[in-house]
Parts: structure tokens; C-alpha cells; sequence
């Protein structure tokens, strides 16, 4: 593996942490952890946690598909790993997940909150949370076919 390899390699795998990481840690253990604080504290904490990581993961998606573009290089889809074929479908997915949940429901999010609508507010951010969840499932088991798959 040359050096300009393991940097793109580096580069990829920088990027699902990023994103699958950042996923973990707001579903798994920020947002239990918020849980005594009142509904607008709560809702206000995770909007600005969500809006934050929404621009992160827009970082996390031009590190992976650069470094995807640079790593699958001239490889024909036919020679390709079925651990690869599954990982760009599933980036696919995930990224369709993550532009529904940023230009939807975050939106909406903060329109409730602009208006004073708390359980408007809360219906939106149930709404990301379970599309965060539903893209942490996704990226592990993209994870586990890229290791599993070749």
C-alpha cells in the first residue's frame, strides 16, 4: 500500500468516524443524558448540538467521497470487493437519510422553536432521532459488510 493510499485511506475512515461516531455518541449517550433538563432546555441544547453536527457531517461527506473517489479509483465495479458494492449503497441510503433529516425535520425544528412551539418542536427532533438512528444502524452495518465482505 503506497503512502498516498494510506492517506486516502486515512482520510475515508476520519470521515465515517466523524459521522457514525458522532451519531453514536448523540443518540447513545447525549441525549439520555439530557433527559432531567425541562423540554425547552432539552430542545434547545439538542438543536444546537444537531445544527452543529449537521455541518460536521457535511465535512465528513466531502472527506468520504473524495477519499472514496481517490480509493476505488480505476477499479471496474465488476472487480470490485462486494464489501464495496454494499458500502456506496449504503452511502447512498445514508446520505439520502442525512439530506431528508437536514432540510426537514431540522428545519422544521427550528421554525417550531422560533415560534414558541414546543411540542412542535419535540415532534421534530423524535422525527431526527430516529432517523439518526436508523443512519447509526446503517453506517455500522456498512462498517461490518466492508470488514466482513472484502
Amino acid at each position: 500500500m503506497s503512502l498516498n493510499r494510506e492517506f486516502w485511506l486515512f482520510i475515508h475512515v476520519l470521515g465515517v468516524v466523524i459521522w457514525v461516531g458522532g451519531m453514536f455518541f448523540a443518540h447513545v449517550v447525549l441525549r439520555p443524558s439530557v433527559q432531567d433538563l425541562t423540554p425547552a432546555e432539552r430542545l434547545l441544547l439538542m438543536r444546537e448540538v444537531v445544527g452543529r453536527f449537521v455541518h460536521w457531517v457535511l465535512v465528513a461527506i466531502a472527506l468520504i467521497v473524495a477519499s472514496g473517489v481517490f480509493l476505488w479509483g480505476s477499479t471496474p465495479m465488476a472487480r470490485a470487493p462486494m464489501g464495496w458494492h454494499v458500502m456506496l449503497g449504503g452511502f447512498g441510503v445514508m446520505l439520502a437519510v442525512y439530506l431528508f433529516l437536514r432540510f426537514v425535520p431540522y428545519n422544521r425544528l427550528e421554525a417550531a422553536l422560533a415560534a414558541g412551539d414546543l411540542p412542535g418542536a419535540g415532534t421534530q427532533m423524535a422525527m431526527i432521532r430516529l432517523l439518526m438512528g436508523v443512519n447509526l444502524l446503517l453506517g455500522i452495518g456498512v462498517i461490518a459488510a466492508v470488514f466482513l465482505l472484502g
